[in-house]
């Protein structure tokens, strides 16, 4: 979105960084930023040291994701797993586990009825600097599996994490029965060297995360995107303020979300998020 903006306001300074949604709520609430992007909500604490801060900030809805489960091309044996599978595999019990039949026992209990292969395991995803971790593992259906079986912690500690999208998908497309998760557009713009899994929530049908089923939400792990803006420096800085008008324009985000593979938001959602943006 910068850089189309800069096509047409070349004197304008844009930066863009990471690495994650939760570090850059820190800054964010620290003053350190004008917008902060963000593949979660704002979390009650991040909202409360915003406060302290005396920065005040709208939230603005412009896209959705669908959190995709992904693995290698060439492991042909899981096609599908369920929420309690991915307790089973990823959450604090399965520390030490590395091979996925391993986990059978515990993911049945919970109610699975997939059988998991005999075959070596290892685990690649986002750190917990990471809004995809915090959607997944911290506030997810792994964060549920682990409070319903009382459990402090909500992940194991023994997978290989990174806060670098790129590094969890060469790790995934590098082991033939690897295990990992990303957000769909970063998956399917590297659908060719891994392979995009299925997903069904407790009680529901496998799902194959699709810009349809995504938007529909019938895949369990579909989640909105958000930029949060400083209401002050809009007010104060135009430049910023022309920025986020000219991001919230529909052809402008249906450009760049068509390109980067993020799904568009219903008319109807948008004009919701240009409602807030507007009465900020």
């Amino acid at each position: 979105m910068a850089e189309l903006f800069n096509e047409t306001n070349p004197d304008v300074a844009i930066r863009v960084d990471g690495p994650g949604t939760g570090d850059g709520f820190q800054l964010f609430c620290a003053g350190e930023t004008d917008i902060s992007d963000a593949s979660r909500a704002i979390k009650e604490e991040e909202a409360a040291a915003c406060q302290a801060a005396a920065i005040e900030y709208v939230e603005l809805q412009v896209a959705i994701d669908g959190l995709s489960v992904i693995t290698s091309t060439a492991n042909e044996a899981v096609t599908c797993l369920s929420y309690a599978d991915l307790y089973a595999l990823i959450g604090p019990e399965a520390e030490g586990v590395d091979n996925w039949n391993d986990a059978e026992a515990l993911a049945q209990q919970l109610g699975s009825t997939t059988d998991l292969p005999d075959a070596e395991l290892q685990v690649f995803g986002p750190g917990e600097e990471s809004g995809t971790y915090d959607y997944f593992v911290a506030d997810g259906p792994i964060a549920e599996f682990a409070e319903d079986q009382g459990q402090e912690e909500v992940s194991r500690k023994d997978y290989n994490s990174s806060p670098n999208d790129n590094v969890i998908v060469e790790g995934v497309a590098g082991f033939d029965t690897s295990l990992g998760w990303v957000g769909y557009a970063f998956a399917q713009e590297n659908a060719d060297t891994v392979k995009l899994l299925e997903v069904s929530a407790p009680d529901g049908e496998c799902v194959a995360p699709t810009p349809e089923t995504i938007a529909s939400n019938d895949y369990p792990l579909s989640r909105p995107l958000f930029i949060y803006v400083d209401k002050a420096k809009a007010e104060s800085n135009p430049a910023l303020a022309a920025y986020v008008e000219f991001y919230l324009d529909e052809a402008n985000l249906t450009q760049v979300n068509d390109e980067v593979g993020y799904i568009n938001l219903e008319s109807s959602a948008l004009d919701e998020t240009r409602s807030a943006w507007e009465g900020r």
